[in-house]
């Protein structure tokens, strides 16, 4: 049977949104394994790492729905209730991102000082984009600039020390994620325009990318910092990235199903995923997980990404979706 354009876009969305978690999963498992090269992790300081750009392929994801989202809660339920349901949302997943830190912290899996990590940066990015979101694309886009500039402004004078000692850049970086989120969704709009805005829409994401390079000459790249840079070069390849996905599904019918079943659950999926390294961090073996040889490193993360899957299939099968 014959694919429609509707599902086709649909499953371009999963399969980027599960690659996505998919990777999220991995550095997450190999950033403390001595053995993985440095390539391999997140840049200690100024600079990109191809790990550096997951969290905005993540970001991208949600930027790519939550317009059309909104706008379908208000048609099926009015304005008030879509923008309660989305506050909700956005706000339980701050919350269950400070549980999440805080049992990471407490048993030493790994730690951040000010207690903020990856889901308090969606729910607070999610949260700054709701007041913008059904503005016209190019207000959206100007927003997200003037957000990002500020944010730049006021790391660069005030807040380095506090963004440098949090992951994802803790409160201050929020700033910069929600700016990445709110322009995301311009793109979005580009996507979801067949007439041009499609086709231009992998020229305009390696443009964005390109400008960020010219940025980076003057503001260095850093995710540490959620530099402007950095938001610009990361938001660039996540579209790109994205429409690599759309051209594949729709020029040469390729897909790889098990990408689809993580980008249905994404949520369930990241929170699994705490467990399981819990599972080989906390054992006080170092050769178990800190010294582990490659080989060792390799089967443990196959493991992982094989009962991650299974629950993702089964959830699938069960037609349930824990989405963020």
């Amino acid at each position: 049977m014959k694919t429609t354009s509707a599902t086709q876009r649909i499953d371009a969305i999963d399969q980027f949104r599960g690659l996505a978690i998919l990777l999220m999963v991995l550095a997450d498992f190999t950033s403390d394994v001595n053995r993985i090269p440095g390539w391999l992790k997140h840049a200690e300081g100024a600079g990109l790492t191809v790990i550096d750009v997951i969290a905005p392929l993540f970001i991208f994801a949600i930027g790519l729905t939550y317009g059309l989202s909104i706008r379908r809660r208000i048609a099926h339920s009015g304005r008030w209730k879509a923008y309660e349901n989305a506050i909700k949302r956005y706000t339980a997943l701050i919350g269950m991102g400070f549980l999440l830190t805080l049992a990471g912290s407490l048993t030493g899996v790994y730690q951040s000082e000010y207690n903020w990590g990856l889901l308090q940066a969606i729910g607070m990015a999610g949260l700054l984009t709701l007041p913008v979101v059904l503005l016209p694309a190019w207000q959206r886009a100007l927003a997200g600039l003037l957000l990002l500039g500020a944010y730049q402004v006021l790391a660069d004078r005030f807040l380095a020390q506090m963004v440098l000692d949090s992951l994802h850049g803790g409160l201050p970086g929020s700033l910069a994620w929600g700016a990445m989120l709110i322009m995301a969704t311009v793109l979005a709009d580009l996507y979801r325009d067949e007439n041009g805005g499609r086709r231009a829409l992998p020229w305009v994401g390696l443009s964005l990318a390109v400008a960020g390079v010219g940025l980076s000459f003057v503001i260095p790249v850093s995710k540490n910092l959620v530099s402007a840079s950095y938001v610009l070069i990361t938001l660039g390849l996540s579209a790109f990235v994205f429409a690599v996905f759309v051209w594949l599904g729709q020029r040469r019918s390729f897909r790889i199903p098990m990408l689809t079943t993580w980008g249905k659950n994404p949520l369930l999926l990241y929170l699994l995923h705490g467990v399981a390294l819990g599972l080989f961090v906390l054992p006080a073996v170092a050769w178990w997980y800190a010294d582990a040889p490659l080989w060792l490193t390799g089967l443990q993360a196959v493991a992982i990404v094989a009962v991650l899957s299974a629950i993702a299939g089964y959830l699938d099968r069960r037609g349930l979706g824990f989405s963020m």
